[in-house]
């Protein structure tokens, strides 16, 4: 009876996690739908992004009594640092590229950070660069030159520039990603706090250096979608998305992160109505296929 009550109270921890990290995933595909309506600088919409998230973070440990270990955030400063540069930098190029390109096209660019990744990893960690792999990343760049429109007589030199900072946003996650290989002894709420602390800071000299704050002026229509961004698609995303981590396998985890560009393929056909085309389906379909098939474990052979 013990073990009946304890099996069914774990199906119902991850049945509530999953829900979690779907809801997480759900609100980061949309989150393009909001960034096209702010009107502001890309950089602005980063650093009050990365101000609301890191305030929103702190308030939520504090009330759910999460300790905060500075001395984890010391022992991981220059990776954190590092790491941290890297995702402000990442988000500005990311915004930005939504105004040269569509949102499906820029989130799979995005999405191609996984693939920069493995073939990254032999270089800075050894790791062995498989047969799988090398078949995915192929499958990968095919999905690329499809969604790029480059088949087409005329090339829109515009939706090109969009996406190669969507691409340049994917090799900075990437950048991220293997960063946070490094990291050791540290929470992921801890983590991420510094990480958007760091982000925030570097932002700061960055907009009040290259852009005329004076000038910019901004409707209560983008004050509200700013703080959406802020607090729904960075604090509370975040905190349902690390929420769900600890009950969730790693490998479940990493499937379910791909409904967010689903959703952006989605949000941007039904409603921002941005052509997508049967190639551009095929890419979308090659790309994301290949980066949830890099997810798959391998089955080992019989011996």
């Amino acid at each position: 009876m013990i073990e009946w009550w304890e099996n069914n109270l774990t199906e119902q921890q991850n049945g509530t996690a999953k829900a979690k990290l779907i809801l997480a995933m759900f609100i980061f595909g949309t989150i393009g739908l909001f960034v096209r309506n702010i009107p502001l600088p890309s950089s602005v919409i980063a650093l009050v992004r990365g101000v609301i998230g890191t305030l929103f973070l702190i308030v939520f440990t504090k009330l759910k009594k999460e300790k905060i270990s500075i001395t984890s955030i010391k022992k991981n400063a220059l990776t954190l640092i590092l790491s941290g540069a890297a995702i402000g930098v990442n988000w500005i190029l990311f915004f930005e590229s939504y105004r040269y390109t569509t949102v499906a096209a820029a989130t799979l660019c995005y999405y191609f950070a996984p693939i920069f990744v493995i073939l990254l990893a032999p270089v800075f960690y050894k790791e062995k660069l498989t047969a799988k792999k090398i078949v995915c990343a192929v499958c990968a760049l095919v999905g690329m030159f499809f969604v790029s429109g480059v088949t087409k007589t005329s090339v829109d030199a515009q939706n090109i520039r969009g996406m190669a900072l969507a691409l340049g946003a994917a090799v900075l996650y990437a950048s991220v990603m293997l960063l946070n290989k490094r990291l050791s002894d540290i929470s992921a709420y801890e983590r991420t706090i510094a990480q958007l602390a760091v982000a925030s800071a570097v932002l700061i000299p960055y907009v009040l250096l290259a852009e005329r704050l004076p000038s910019l002026s901004v409707n209560g229509g983008g004050i509200v979608l700013l703080l959406i961004v802020g607090v729904i698609h960075t604090g509370m995303a975040y905190a349902l998305y690390f929420g769900a981590m600890k009950d969730v396998p790693t490998q479940t985890t990493a499937i379910f992160s791909y409904i967010d560009p689903v959703v952006a393929v989605i949000i941007s056909a039904v409603i921002l109505k941005e052509h997508i085309g049967v190639l551009g389906i095929a890419g979308a379909v090659l790309i994301l296929g290949s980066a949830v098939f890099i997810e798959l474990p391998v089955k080992e052979k019989m011996k």
